[in-house]
C-alpha cells in the first residue's frame, strides 16, 4: 500500500522534483559514505605500524569511532577527529598492555 501512494506522491509531481531530491541525497550520503572510507583507511594505514597482530582491534575502534559519527548532524566533519582519537587511544592501550605483559614475564623469571 506505501508504495502505491509514494509511486501517486511521485507522478502528482511530475516526477522530477521528488527523483531529483531522492537522487540528490543519496548522492550526498553516498560522498559522505565515500569520505569518512577513504579517511578511515588512512588512519588504519597510519597507525597499523603501531599494531602488532591487534589490528583488529584498531578497526574496531575506527568502527565505533564511525558509529558515533554517524549519530551526529555532521558524521563527515566530526569523524577524522574523533578516529585519530580513538585510534591514538587504542596504540596507547595496546602498548600498556604489552608493557604490563613484559613487567608480568620478568617477575615470573626472577
Amino acid at each position: 500500500m506505501k508504495t502505491n501512494r509514494i509511486k501517486t506522491e511521485i507522478n502528482q509531481t511530475n516526477g522530477r522534483p521528488a527523483i531529483s531530491l531522492l537522487r540528490a541525497c543519496l548522492n550526498t550520503c553516498s560522498a559522505i559514505r565515500d569520505g569518512i572510507e577513504t579517511v578511515k583507511e588512512k588512519i588504519l594505514q597510519q597507525h597499523s605500524k603501531s599494531f602488532k597482530g591487534g589490528e583488529r582491534f584498531l578497526k574496531l575502534a575506527l568502527n565505533e569511532a564511525e558509529a558515533l559519527a554517524w549519530q551526529t548532524d555532521y558524521p563527515h566533519l566530526v569523524f577524522p577527529l574523533l578516529a585519530a582519537e580513538k585510534a591514538t587511544a587504542a596504540v596507547n592501550w595496546q602498548s600498556r598492555q604489552t608493557t604490563i605483559r613484559q613487567d608480568r614475564e620478568s617477575a615470573f623469571a626472577a
